[in-house]
């Protein structure tokens, strides 16, 4: 059993076309979404009819609730906000009632039980909460904390648009650490490893920030429990595809003129493939600034002071065109 899995599409069609065209060079047996269809990119009502079109299995992720919490008691703080979420409003005017209807429908996880392999857990985030997330250096102990309620053995998770393959025991108190990670270089005896999980995420299809820029995703292949702990083998992904059509419709669209700073951030962060906007709150938080309660000031200030658009700039493939 060979399952491909995306995740992060966040509206970026040109990188769901590219991705769906090398899994008909694949042939996996099934293809399963973790969350995060649209928002980002301009084409999110393009990539919604397309995942549907497909018999995938899908999950929604955080942004999916942007959409359908907006003019709820749900809504994010400030969401009526329109400079600071002019992109979520832009997004909610082209959404159609019935693709919204779909996404109102979706799981928020899934757990796949296949005809001999083992349970196999798909989430945005981790279960109940779709907005934590987990990294390739994060310590073994911080992800085993947080997967500590999943009793299944190898967990798809997304979130963090990076490229993660990580074995993460638990360890019986009283030996002097809570946890520990069975493949590092600690000794450590197995008798100790309470539980453990094998940790997967694909990346992300349309706005990866691990500095590389290609469309990524995961194959996962059912095999022995000798081959690999928790009985799911992973292989990572990336895709060149040519980027300038989805950077062309941020202008084209009015995504960009409506969206203001959040939807610049993510256009910067669709050229560097790093994550533009925890940089710039990070930076605005050590520098005496409140983008949620001004955020062109402190956007105005963040590019006066760090030079950033420039950077940008220089790595943009329409840079010295019109956008």
């Amino acid at each position: 059993m060979r399952i491909a899995l995306l995740a992060d599409i966040h509206g970026n069609l040109p990188a769901l076309e590219a991705v769906m065209s090398e899994l008909e060079r694949l042939q996996p047996d099934q293809v399963v979404v973790d969350g995060d269809l649209i928002n980002a990119v301009p084409f999110s009502a393009e990539v919604i009819d397309l995942v549907r079109a497909q018999d995938w299995v899908v999950v929604r992720g955080n942004h999916e609730f942007y959409y359908l919490d907006y003019g709820t008691e749900r809504a994010q703080p400030w969401a009526s906000d329109p400079r600071r979420w002019g992109q979520l409003h832009w997004l909610v005017a082209r959404i159609t009632p019935e693709q919204g209807q779909y996404l109102g429908m979706l799981p928020d996880d899934r757990t796949l039980y296949l005809p001999g392999a083992q349970p196999l857990r798909v989430t945005h985030g981790v279960p109940g909460r779709n907005r934590v997330g987990f990294y390739a250096e994060q310590p073994a102990e911080s992800i085993a904390a947080e997967l500590d309620s999943t009793s299944e053995r190898t967990i798809v998770s997304a979130h963090t648009h990076v490229q993660v393959d990580r074995h993460v025991g638990a360890l019986d108190a009283g030996n002097g650490e809570s946890y520990g990670d069975p493949h590092s270089s600690r000794t450590m005896q197995p008798s100790v490893v309470r539980r453990r999980w094998h940790v997967i995420n694909p990346g992300s299809v349309g706005l990866p920030l691990n500095q590389d820029a290609g469309a990524q995703f995961a194959m996962i292949e059912s095999v022995d429990e000798e081959t690999e702990p928790g009985g799911w083998l992973a292989t990572h992904y990336c895709i060149p595809y040519d980027r300038r059509p989805a950077l062309e419709a941020y202008s084209t669209s009015g995504m960009l003129e409506a969206g203001g700073v959040m939807t610049q951030l993510f256009y910067w962060e669709l050229v560097t493939a790093r994550p533009e906007i925890i940089l710039f709150y990070h930076w605005a938080r050590e520098n005496g600034h409140s983008p949620d309660e001004d955020i062109d000031g402190a956007f105005q200030a963040y590019v006066a002071d760090t030079g950033r658009d420039q950077h940008v700039c220089g790595l943009d493939p329409l840079y010295g065109r019109q956008r």
